[in-house]
């Protein structure tokens, strides 16, 4: 998740047009079978499906911009997406259109008119992840594309001590990946939440923005406190250290899910 970084490719898909009409969608996604959100050339992308969807509708210039560069992998329930044309389509014809268009793997929950130049990266306050564990003792088949299979015991309740330590705002350049280090590390960390459901254990995270890989790498340290190789006390210490190489491994991607983007 690299929300912060400029990135050229959005220019690509955004020509410098007075559109005539902005569209909030909103979409919820599988993202097993795409390189992430953002368009890559030669990689199938849920930015370039549904920008080749939103073509097919309005048959001119089309902009699509996400308000989450979700990773390869990465799903989402609530993802925000701002979509700009030449168009006299109401909002409910644009969903039910883009349905028919997109692979089952996508599809637009919601549809609303926005103001012509509505921004669906910029103009959010903040974003709720949620990362799913299953922490069975045999993987659940139905669970695989979904969820990080943990075995083992897992001591919820020291993760949830370590995780406290992040709430608030600091430099979280500790659980930002390479990629994402140019960018500003302070974040606002609004909610850490560990619970349990039978074998499914839900890390849910609320900020009023995320660094690449943030979640994720949060994710692995919590779970090495977890699984009791770490002590609860860590977590604040890598957080102080700014440097990534402190940090435990960084979790898969399939198992997390953007739940919803905050205006």
């Amino acid at each position: 998740m690299a929300d912060a970084r400029a990135d050229p490719r959005d220019a690509a898909a955004a020509p410098a047009l007075s559109l005539r009409r902005a569209y909030r969608l909103v979409l919820a996604y599988d993202g097993t079978g795409f390189h992430g959100w953002q368009i890559q050339p030669d990689a199938v992308t849920v930015q370039g499906t549904l920008l080749a969807a939103a073509q097919r509708l309005f048959g001119g210039d089309v902009r699509v911009i996400g308000a989450s560069r979700t990773d390869a992998g990465v799903h989402a329930l609530r993802q925000t997406v701002a979509l700009a044309a030449d168009s006299d389509h109401p909002a409910a014809t644009v969903q039910a259109a883009l349905n028919a268009h997109l692979p089952r793997e996508i599809r637009v929950v919601a549809a609303a008119d926005a103001p012509v130049g509505f921004d669906a990266r910029r103009t959010a306050r903040g974003k709720r992840y949620l990362y799913l564990i299953d922490n069975g003792t045999v993987v659940s088949p139905l669970l695989l594309r979904w969820a990080w299979h943990v075995p083992g015991r897992l001591d919820l309740g020291a993760m949830r001590t370590a995780l406290a330590a992040l709430h608030g705002t600091h430099d979280c350049s500790a659980f930002c990946a390479a990629p994402g280090r140019e960018v500003e590390p302070t974040c606002r960390l609004r909610a850490l939440h560990v619970r349990r459901r039978k074998a499914i254990v839900a890390v849910s995270l609320s900020a009023d923005r995320f660094l690449h890989h943030m979640v994720r790498n949060i994710v692995g340290s919590a779970l090495e406190v977890g699984r009791g190789a770490r002590p609860p006390g860590w977590l604040a210490e890598v957080l102080a250290s700014r440097d990534r190489t402190q940090a435990g491994p960084t979790a898969p991607a399939h198992g997390l899910t953007l739940v919803r983007v905050l205006y």
